[in-house]
């Protein structure tokens, strides 16, 4: 069977995300999205955790269901922030587990080394070798991805922070890393240009700091298995094998796609940096080195090389984004929801929308403009404003905009 996971996400216990979030509206809006799996994000945490004892019941695979039946993993992510080889480390890693005891060791091993209170994703200074034989010696099942791998600021090939190989970072422990995540500012065909990661699998999941569609799985993975299980995600990570595809934003509305200052609304190619020794022309700050940067600093491929271990993925801009664009309206309108809705009704959850509707059947549930533009999509012809500095892209999208006589709740 094909299941479709988001692994990383958050709860409204972690630091600049929505107090939406709760096991129910996570789990209706999965199914809205067409996620199978979804993660439960910031496991650890102490006043999460007990919702989660409470509201999941284990179905003796490693998953757990909610009220509804749907499937959750339990999952977080952590914050290393130390010092190596004289410069100082800000990595971040996703780690899973495949039960509520397993978690329970994992918060007894934490709090020797600093509190979980305050924040869903906790700070910890241990380094990555250290988190990772701590996490081993407790189960060899959980599972230690790096997060976002490519964001400047918190992760393990990161500009401000991070390294320039997974071997500086894991150390031995390297034997236990078996992924990374692309994070919304890259994709595969980048991270494919590193020789390190030849044999490295990779995996796409949202990072959602809320829990609406146009957040949650705005990344995922897809994999095959005769049922859905913790142990076989987990064996299709490590292996390769039953890891079918990728969904991805489109890197460029990513919001470290390219360099830049936002304060002085800098936004640059990597060339152009490099031309100007990456200070911003404006006020004579460092830029912020951004992912595309980044991958050229440290690729040994030419674009359009494939890994060994490559996957196949696919492009997506969230719908209610979209609808937005088209109808000339903010994302919070009413009007994108009505539409939204409408369309969810008639062709199902959003992934079948965006990806695998026909084009008939796509044109008589939507605008024509709005199907017109999903179609544009699929065939990678939407162009972006770039992102850069934390600072999200935005798809131009004036072609197929709405007049505004003729806009209505479709």
């Amino acid at each position: 069977m094909r299941v479709i996971a988001d692994l990383h996400l958050h709860s409204k216990y972690a630091r600049a995300c929505s107090s939406n979030f709760s096991i129910p509206v996570v789990s209706a809006q999965s199914r809205i999205k067409g996620i199978d799996v979804v993660g439960t994000g910031d496991m650890q945490h102490p006043k999460w955790l007990p919702e989660l004892k409470k509201s999941l019941t284990p179905i003796g695979n490693g998953l757990f269901n909610d009220a509804g039946g749907m499937k959750f993993m339990l999952t977080t992510e952590i914050s290393l922030i130390y010092t190596q080889d004289g410069k100082g480390r800000r990595v971040h890693l996703i780690v899973w587990a495949p039960s509520f005891s397993i978690v329970d060791q994992i918060v007894d091993e934490l709090l020797k080394h600093g509190r979980i209170d305050y924040d869903g994703r906790p700070i910890f200074k241990l380094s990555c070798i250290e988190f990772t034989e701590m996490m081993k010696k407790i189960s060899p099942e959980i599972e230690i991805i790096p997060a976002h791998a490519w964001t400047p600021w918190f992760s393990v090939y990161g500009d401000k922070g991070g390294f320039n190989s997974l071997s500086q970072a894991f150390g031995d422990q390297l034997k236990h890393i078996h992924a990374i995540e692309t994070g919304i500012s890259s994709d595969p065909a980048m991270n494919w240009r590193i020789a390190e990661l030849d044999k490295m699998n990779i995996v796409s999941f949202s990072d959602a700091h809320s829990p609406w569609p146009n957040r949650l799985g705005r990344e995922a993975t897809v994999f095959e298995m005769k049922e859905a299980s913790y142990e076989g995600i987990v064996s299709a990570v490590r292996t390769g094998r039953g890891l079918v595809e990728t969904f991805e934003f489109f890197p460029e509305e990513g919001k470290y796609h390219l360099d830049g200052h936002r304060a002085c609304d800098v936004c640059l190619e990597p060339a152009d940096s490099i031309k100007i020794n990456n200070i911003c022309p404006k006020c004579k700050n460092k830029l912020t080195i951004g992912v595309s940067h980044r991958v050229e600093e440290l690729s040994k491929y030419p674009l359009g090389h494939k890994s060994t271990s490559a996957k196949p993925f696919r492009y997506l801009i969230p719908l209610q984004e979209m609808i937005a664009k088209v109808y000339g309206v903010t994302l919070a309108s009413k009007q994108v929801n009505l539409v939204y809705n409408k369309i969810i009704e008639t062709c199902g959850n959003e992934f079948k929308v965006m990806l695998d509707t026909p084009e008939t059947d796509l044109l008589k549930a939507a605008p024509k403009q709005l199907a017109n533009a999903i179609l544009a999509m699929r065939q990678q012809k939407i162009k972006f404003k770039p992102g850069y500095d934390g600072v999200y892209g935005e798809p131009i999208m004036d072609e197929y905009v709405i007049p505004k006589k003729m806009r209505k709740d479709y």
